[in-house]
């Protein structure tokens, strides 16, 4: 890990701070820039979020879909835990903690934004920080490569409809409209910009692609500063009223991961699945696309919303949360391996 991603829940705290700051003494100036949207997106953070994007959609290779069947017990579970449970889990805890226990000590108004942004947190699996995590279990590179391009597909067709289900099911109005778009522009698009300049710089020379996804790597982790600097401009009044609302939203995210991380690493052993496909598969079936989850929460609800603030906390956490998953998964090597269908 680089010392952006190594420190990324630092930098969002100083975010958070410069943020709410700029957003009290200069509100005039962020109301001006919260205003600048065109068909309901947010013309600033639609720039920052295809600066976050596109760089790290350049790293997923969907040739690796070839290797799918070499590795088809770990592919089924991640699959399963991204998209049958994971979505529906996450809406289960939103409407019981945010919906119900946390009810007296949220804004009143806001409580379905919440529990929409908490939604659309966990309706997009991760894509490049999966690389990292991967990494950092000794996981199986081909396996990892495979399910994030397999995920990157599944998600340009199963994101809307997974997100217009739950939403409608929270009783959240859903602009199709609105949610089709994000689609288009957050995801398809991105992709077909990313693998055009993939494929553009492999065809220029040996290590091209290597030394642009290099360069571009601060430029990702600014743009995603620079965005975070924004949304709590955007709502410093409503954080500064509400400081304890950041705590109470962590308290869904922090379940779900180590739920579904635990279900695929327990459900890859009785697969007999090797461990090192086992870790990278928790870590895929529990971190999350935070990315798109902000850009999308931002054209569906708008960037003063308690929607956009959810997944900004699912940014807040994803770190430490995901580091103490390497943490367990690492440590539990031998337990894994001691299992009588552990391969």
């Amino acid at each position: 890990m680089n010392l952006f991603e190594r420190y990324l829940t630092l930098w969002v705290i100083l975010c958070i701070g410069a943020g709410v700051g700029l957003g009290w003494l200069f509100p005039e100036a962020f109301a001006v820039l919260a205003s600048a949207e065109v068909a309901e997106v947010n013309i600033p953070v639609a720039v920052l979020v295809w600066a976050m994007i596109i760089p790290m959609l350049m790293r997923v290779d969907f040739s690796a879909l070839g290797q799918v069947r070499s590795h088809w017990r770990g592919i089924g579970v991640t699959l399963f835990v991204n998209w049958a449970v994971k979505p529906f889990s996450m809406a289960l805890l939103a409407w019981l903690f945010v919906g119900l226990l946390f009810r007296p000590l949220l804004p009143a108004d806001q409580i379905e934004s919440y529990i929409a942004g908490l939604i659309i947190l966990a309706a997009a699996p991760c894509t490049a920080m999966v690389f990292v995590w991967s990494h950092l279990t000794r996981g199986e590179p081909h396996f990892t490569l495979s399910q994030v391009a397999l995920n990157d597909a599944i998600m340009i067709i199963a994101f809307a409809p997974i997100v217009g289900l739950l939403l409608g099911l929270a009783a959240v109005v859903v602009p199709w409209q609105t949610l089709l778009l994000s689609v288009a522009l957050y995801i398809i698009v991105p992709v077909i910009l990313a693998q055009a300049a993939r494929l553009a710089l492999l065809r220029a020379s040996d290590g091209a692609l290597e030394r642009a996804l290099k360069g571009f790597g601060p430029v990702s982790i600014a743009a995603l500063l620079a965005t975070l600097v924004l949304l709590f401009a955007f709502q410093g009044e409503q954080i500064i009223a509400q400081p304890l609302v950041i705590g109470l939203l962590a308290v869904p995210i922090l379940i779900q991961v180590y739920f579904n991380s635990g279900l695929a690493y327990l459900l890859n052993r009785a697969a007999g699945e090797a461990h090192n496909v086992a870790g990278p598969s928790a870590l895929i079936g529990a971190s999350n696309f935070f990315e798109l989850a902000v850009a999308a929460a931002i054209s569906l609800f708008g960037v003063q919303t308690g929607a956009a603030l959810a997944t900004v906390v699912g940014v807040l956490i994803e770190v430490p949360v995901m580091l103490s998953v390497v943490w367990i998964v690492n440590r539990s090597k031998g337990w894994y391996e001691g299992g009588r269908s552990a391969a």
